[in-house]
This record gives C-alpha cells, sequence and structure tokens, in this order.
C-alpha cells in the first residue's frame, strides 16, 4: 500500500509539471527526474498509474488543450498553436489531431463542436448556445446568483482522481479522516471542494483528472497520496446554485455562457466547485454549491458590471450573528426558531410569544439574498391560519404596513422592509438597525392581537 501511494505522489507530481508547462520540452529524462525513479522505470510506472504511455498522454493533453483554445478563439492560426504546443510542424500536428478527433483541426474550426458530441463530450460553445439563448438566461436567472470575486491564496490538502467519480464521497472521508487526526482542519471557514485539472468540454469523463480537496490551516507535506495544493489568488466569477446532482453539467454550462455573455475573458488558472452543505439534510435533497471559474481582469469602461455581493456562507453568517443578538437581549420575551439554510434565495428565523404561539402566529426575520435586504413578517404556522388572519387585516381599516395582495400562495400575512441597503461592513449598526424597525412593526402587531 505504502509502494502505491509513492508511485502516486511521484506521477501526481508530474502530472502537475506537464499540465503547467504544455509549451515545453517535455523529454523522458526531464519527467523521470522530476519524478526521482530511471527512464525505463518511470515509463512502466506512469502507464501503470495513468492508464497510457507518457507519449500518448502529453500528446492527448496538448491537442485538447489546442482544442479547448480552437473551441472560443476560432481566429487562432492551427500552424501557430501546433508550434506553441510542442509538434514539430503543422502536419504531423493535424495527422494527430485527425487520429484522435477524426477530423482535421481546420474543419474542427466549424464542425468539432457535433464531432465532440458523438464520441460523448458535451460541448459548450457560442453557436450551440444562440438559438437557446433566452432558455439558458432563464435558467441561470432562477437557479444562480453570480458575482464577482478576488480570491486570496487558498490552501489545501487533497487526493488526485482520473474519472470514477464515484469514488468522491470516499476521497472526502479520506481527507476529513486524516485531516482531523493531523489536527489541520480550521475551526472556521472550512470548505471542501473539487478542482477539475482537465476540460470536460473536450476530455472523455472517464479521462478527466480531478482532486477533491479540503482546506487546512497550515502547510503540508505530501503524506502517501494525500498532497498539498494551492489555489493561486486572481479574479473568478462565482455562481451559487441550489440544484438537484443531474443539474451539474448544466450549471458549469450556464456558468461559460454567462461569462462570455458579460463580456469577461476566461483566465488559465483553477476551476473548481465548493460544496455548501451536506444534500441529504436537504428537504429536496438538493445541492448547495459554488461554482469558481478563473477571468482576467477586466476593463471596467468596456464591461457590463454587476454588483458584488456576499458568498451563501457568509450571508447565513450575518443572520447567525443577528440571531444570537435578539436571542441572547430578548430570550425570556420570545421564543426563538432555527434559522432555515435550505434555499439560495433567502434565510429567515421566527420568533413568538406564548400568547402568539396559542394563536398559531409567529414573526419572521428574513434576509432577501437576491435583493439583498432584510424583511419582517407576520407569519402563521400552516396555510389555514394565515388565510384566516389575512382576512380579518384585509376586511378591516388597518393599513399601517403592507398586507400581501394575495394569501394562497404566500407564507406571510403581512410585510414590512426593515432594511432596504444593508452594511454589512458595520454589523453592530446592521443590528441596531434590523432591532429598533423589527420593534416597531412587532409592538403594533402584538398591540392588535393580543388585545
Amino acid at each position: 500500500m505504502e509502494i502505491r501511494q509513492e508511485y502516486t505522489k511521484r506521477i501526481n507530481d508530474v502530472l502537475d509539471f506537464i499540465e503547467n508547462n504544455l509549451e515545453a520540452n517535455l523529454s523522458l529524462d526531464l519527467l523521470a527526474s522530476k519524478a526521482h525513479y530511471s527512464s525505463y522505470h518511470f515509463h512502466r510506472v506512469f502507464s501503470t498509474i495513468v492508464g497510457e504511455n507518457l507519449n500518448q498522454y502529453i500528446n492527448r493533453k496538448r491537442i485538447e488543450r489546442i482544442a479547448s483554445i480552437l473551441l472560443v478563439h476560432t481566429d487562432r492560426g492551427i500552424k501557430e498553436l501546433a508550434y506553441k504546443y510542442g509538434f514539430n510542424s503543422d502536419s504531423s500536428f493535424s495527422r494527430a489531431f485527425k487520429k484522435y478527433y477524426g477530423i482535421s483541426p481546420t474543419q474542427f474550426k466549424t464542425e468539432g463542436k457535433e464531432i465532440l458530441s458523438k464520441i460523448g463530450i458535451e460541448v459548450f460553445s457560442t453557436e450551440k448556445y444562440i438559438c437557446s439563448i433566452d432558455n439558458l438566461k432563464k435558467w441561470i436567472e432562477m437557479n444562480a446568483q453570480i458575482t464577482l470575486k478576488k480570491l486570496e491564496k487558498i490552501q489545501l490538502a487533497s487526493i488526485m482522481n482520473i474519472g470514477n467519480f464515484d469514488q468522491i464521497p470516499n476521497m472526502y472521508q479520506r481527507l476529513m479522516e486524516w485531516g482531523h487526526a493531523k489536527e489541520v482542519v480550521p475551526a472556521q471557514d472550512f470548505k471542501a471542494l473539487t478542482i477539475y485539472h482537465d476540460n470536460p468540454n473536450v476530455t472523455e469523463l472517464s479521462k478527466v483528472r480531478y482532486s477533491a480537496c479540503i482546506t487546512v490551516n497550515k502547510e503540508l507535506k505530501t503524506d502517501g497520496d494525500i498532497r498539498p495544493v494551492t489555489i493561486q489568488k486572481g479574479n473568478y466569477a462565482v455562481g451559487n446554485f441550489v440544484i438537484d446532482a443531474s443539474d451539474f453539467p448544466k450549471a458549469w454550462k450556464s456558468m461559460s455562457v454567462w461569462v462570455i455573455e458579460n463580456n469577461y475573458t476566461f483566465r488559465d488558472g483553477t476551476y473548481f466547485e465548493v460544496y455548501l452543505n451536506d444534500y441529504k439534510t436537504h428537504p429536496q435533497q438538493k445541492h448547495i454549491l459554488e461554482i469558481y471559474i478563473p477571468i482576467e481582469e477586466y476593463d471596467k469602461t468596456k464591461t457590463k458590471q454587476i454588483p458584488v455581493t456576499y458568498e451563501y456562507h457568509e450571508l447565513i453568517g450575518f443572520m447567525k450573528k443577528i440571531k444570537s443578538f435578539f436571542a441572547k437581549e430578548y430570550n425570556a420575551e420570545f421564543k426563538f426558531g432555527n434559522i432555515y439554510q435550505g434555499n439560495k434565495d433567502y434565510s429567515y428565523f421566527s420568533l413568538t410569544t406564548e400568547e402568539l404561539k396559542k394563536l398559531q402566529l409567529k414573526f419572521v426575520i428574513i434576509l432577501d439574498h437576491t435583493n439583498m435586504c432584510f424583511k419582517l413578517c407576520l407569519s402563521g404556522q400552516n396555510k389555514d391560519i394565515r388565510k384566516k388572519y389575512w382576512t380579518l387585516f384585509k376586511e378591516s381599516n388597518w393599513n399601517t404596513y403592507t398586507i400581501v395582495t394575495a394569501i394562497e400562495e404566500s407564507l406571510s400575512i403581512i410585510d414590512h422592509t426593515l432594511v432596504k441597503h444593508p452594511n454589512f461592513e458595520d454589523i453592530t449598526g446592521l443590528i441596531a438597525q434590523i432591532e429598533t424597525e423589527s420593534f416597531k412593526f412587532i409592538n403594533e402587531i402584538r398591540a392588535i392581537l393580543e388585545s
């Protein structure tokens, strides 16, 4: 077992070197020295671990890199790319390319998307999404919150694999057990994520190389097949999703659509997804995750801009601080519900008095993630209760706050916006605003209901 792990560790280091140096002269002697093996022994070990011989692997990676470029930049010169990525002539490259994809690089510029699709590789391209752009945009609006973020360097512990995606849960379990044993798992801001080293748009899924990773709180040395990985700082387009497992490919495709539609430029860097929940605990078995796509620095005068907002876990963190304040200050007067975290668009917690509980009513403090504002509402334990009190308020002359227009599908009876533009940089001031506005609303409603 230890010997296998040592082989894997050394080959992983070589795969990283190849990935980052596809333009260089990747000779057998050079790569064998990187792995600290003789050339003959290295070749045998490489083939056993990777499932391809060294030349096949390097040629495939170079061809796939060029194919990735041609999918997006059809104006790039084929000869230029062939020489850049280590082919001796454009004719030798064309032969290798045609052997791999079945068509010449020139044909690939116009026909490659269809060819890739036929061999089971789902392709994203501007031509493909133009015909259904409205549907894609609607899907993004319904399922994603996309923001811009500048990341600092992130230190990770990882296990690499090729294909076999059903092994991911076991990989994370091993990482967590190892991390706790080594006492390197951070108590706060812990993340579990998957890095994709290959582009599934041009690489068969069975050959996609990926790493399951967890954040760590100190620098590491390689320990068997568990090794350190660093995500370098840079700009990212970040999509927050609450989706079924079957929607993961569509989520990645929608991110690519968004980047191009908003005139950003893809950057060579780490593509990864961060998991924000255990889907087994979600009421609908949904996955809450973030997808990170590296983008270049952008010219604000030429690029369509969006507001940079907070990540999902940060918003939940703010809600925890607000609830903690209310629970500490008003524990004798109110009973508090748990913070609901099952939807990317909002989070909330409830508070009620003994008198209101008898009436099956409660107040709910809501953070609207989409419009970035805090709201407060009067709600009921079930649909019949909500309809009963909505009718009472609707038929009265009372109009101090907004009574919802239709109650059939509404979870609230009366709504009130507490803070339209919350300043999360001043959390103390924000809590004071929420407290003041909340009790203006709560006291008036209680006076009516408890009289």
